[in-house]
C-alpha cells in the first residue's frame, strides 16, 4: 500500500480548498492508509486539523507515492516518478499547461485527471461543479444587486455579498432568503417586473445555482411560456422572480428543419444551428452552466446584444458565466476574472468589454475558480465523491505496464500519462506537445 500525499495549493491566494477534509483523511488512516498532508498556512482547514498525534503534516511530499491536489502543479514543484491526481486542464491540448505535462513525462510521472473520472455514460463522478453553481449564483445575485444600485434602482439584492463573504453556503443562502422576504413584502421596482433568470443547462452546476435561487420567491416557467409573461394582460408579479431552464433543444435546432434528437446533436453538432437568441430579449439575467466547445453554437454574441440594444429590447442586466470558457458560449467573456475584481462589462453601444464594471451594458461574472469561494463545503463534498477511489489510488503501481495494471475502469479512463508516457486514449495530445510519435 502506497503513501498518499495532499499537496498545498499555490496557484492563487483565493485557492483554499483541499481534495479531502481532516475527518475524511482520518477515516483513511483508520483504514490503514498512510496519508501525509503538506503544511499550509492558507488552507481552509489548518495543519492541526490534519495532524494525528502531532504527526502526518510535513513540509514536503517526497515520501508520498500518490500526490493529490486541486489545481495544476507548478513545473518547479513536480517530483520524479510520482503519481499525481489533480485537474490538469490538458485534455484539450491547452497551450498554457503543455510545459507542465511535458515535464511530468520527462520525470516519469503518472497523471490522473479528476475531470476524466466518469461513468459509462461519460458523466463526471468526482467534481466541484455543484459548488461552482452555488458560488456562481450567489455572486451573480451580488452583481445584479450592485449594477441595479449603480443605475439608481434599489433592491434587496444589493445586500447580498459575494460568496466568500460568508462562512459557508448555509449562511449565504440565509442572506439570500432575507432578501427574498423583502421582495415578498415590498415587491421589486416596476421597471424590473417581470425579473426573469434563465439557466442554460441542467446538470450539477445548474442544480447548485438553482438551489441558491430557490431561497428567493421564484416561479418556474418553461421557455415556451416566456412570451405570455410579457403579453398584454399578463399577471407578472412584483413579488416574484421567474426562473426558466433551457435545455439543448432550446439552444439549437437542425439546420434542415428536422426533428431535434439529443444524441445526434452531441454526435453531429455541425448539422445544427443556434436558436438561443430568440429567448434572450425576455431575460434579466442568464446563468451559464453548460459544457461547451467550438463545435456547438454560442449562446450570446456581441452582434446580437448590440442589435437588441439598438432596438431598445435589451433587458439583460447580468450574465453569470459559471462555465467561463474564454471567447466561448458567452462571446463577451474575453478573460477570466478573480474574486477581488470578478466582473467584466460589455458595452453594446461601443462594442467593448472592460473591467470598468460601472456604466451601461451587461455585467459578466467570469470567475474561473468559483468553488474556492466556499472552500469548506466544496472540500467536504469533493472528498465524499473521491472516497470510493482512495483505496485503488493507494494501491497503484506505475511500474506495471498500463495494459496489465488493475484499477477501476473509472480511474483507468482518467489516466492521461502512465509512467511518463501518454496512454492510448490521450495519444492525440502529442501534437500539442510538439513531440514525435
Amino acid at each position: 500500500m502506497g503513501i498518499l500525499g495532499i499537496r498545498r495549493e499555490d496557484k492563487s491566494r483565493w485557492e483554499r480548498r483541499a481534495p479531502m477534509s481532516p475527518d475524511q483523511v482520518e477515516l483513511l488512516r483508520q483504514a490503514g492508509i498512510e496519508v501525509l498532508v503538506e503544511s499550509s498556512q492558507h488552507r481552509i482547514f489548518d495543519d492541526d486539523a490534519y495532524s494525528r498525534n502531532g504527526r502526518g503534516v510535513v513540509q514536503g511530499l517526497e515520501k508520498a507515492d500518490v500526490i493529490l491536489g486541486i489545481k495544476e502543479v507548478p513545473v518547479a514543484r513536480l517530483l520524479p516518478g510520482k503519481v499525481y491526481v489533480f485537474f490538469s486542464h490538458t485534455i484539450k491540448g491547452q497551450a498554457h499547461n503543455m510545459p507542465m505535462l511535458r515535464h511530468m513525462m520527462d520525470l516519469g510521472c503518472t497523471l490522473i485527471d479528476y475531470e476524466r473520472i466518469v461513468d459509462d455514460k461519460g458523466r463526471r463522478l468526482v467534481f466541484f461543479g455543484y459548488h461552482a453553481g452555488v458560488a456562481g449564483m450567489i455572486d451573480t445575485l451580488w452583481l445584479l444587486g450592485r449594477r441595479l444600485r449603480e443605475a439608481g434602482i434599489e433592491t434587496p439584492l444589493a445586500d447580498v455579498k459575494q460568496a466568500f463573504g460568508y462562512s459557508d453556503a448555509q449562511e449565504a443562502c440565509e442572506a439570500v432568503s432575507r432578501a427574498g422576504q423583502e421582495i415578498v413584502r415590498n415587491g421589486l421596482p416596476s421597471s424590473l417586473v417581470p425579473l426573469v433568470v434563465g439557466f442554460a443547462g441542467y446538470g450539477n452546476v445548474s442544480r447548485g445555482a438553482q438551489h441558491v435561487l430557490s431561497h428567493l420567491p421564484v416561479k418556474e416557467l418553461s421557455p415556451e411560456e416566456l412570451p405570455g409573461l410579457f403579453s398584454a394582460g399578463s399577471n407578472a408579479d412584483a413579488g416574484t422572480l421567474y426562473k426558466v431552464v433551457f435545455k439543448e433543444q432550446h439552444q439549437a435546432e437542425r439546420s434542415d428543419g428536422g426533428l431535434f434528437v439529443l444524441d445526434d446533436y452531441y454526435k453531429n453538432p455541425q448539422n445544427y444551428r443556434g436558436i438561443f437568441e430568440k429567448w434572450v430579449p425576455y431575460l434579466s439575467a442568464l446563468v451559464n452552466c453548460i459544457y461547451w466547445d467550438t463545435r456547438y453554437p454560442k449562446l450570446l454574441t456581441r452582434a446580437f446584444l448590440r442589435q437588441l440594444h439598438l432596438q431598445n429590447r435589451l433587458r439583460m442586466q447580468v450574465v453569470g458565466d459559471i462555465t467561463c470558457d474564454i471567447d466561448g458560449s458567452i462571446e463577451m467573456t474575453t478573460e477570466a476574472t478573480s474574486q477581488d475584481s470578478p466582473a467584466l462589462r460589455f458595452d453594446p453601444a461601443a462594442n467593448t468589454v472592460t473591467r470598468e464594471v460601472s456604466g451601461t451594458g451587461v455585467g459578466i461574472l467570469a470567475v474561473d475558480n468559483l468553488p474556492a469561494e466556499l472552500p469548506r463545503d466544496a472540500t467536504r463534498h469533493f472528498g465524499d465523491s473521491l472516497k470510493p477511489y482512495m483505496g485503488a489510488l493507494a494501491s497503484l503501481d506505475p511500474s506495471v505496464p498500463f495494459d496489465r495494471v488493475k484499477m477501476p475502469s473509472e480511474l483507468r479512463k482518467a489516466v492521461i500519462v502512465w509512467n511518463g508516457r501518454l496512454t492510448p486514449e490521450y495519444q492525440y495530445i502529442e501534437k500539442h506537445l510538439g513531440m514525435r510519435p
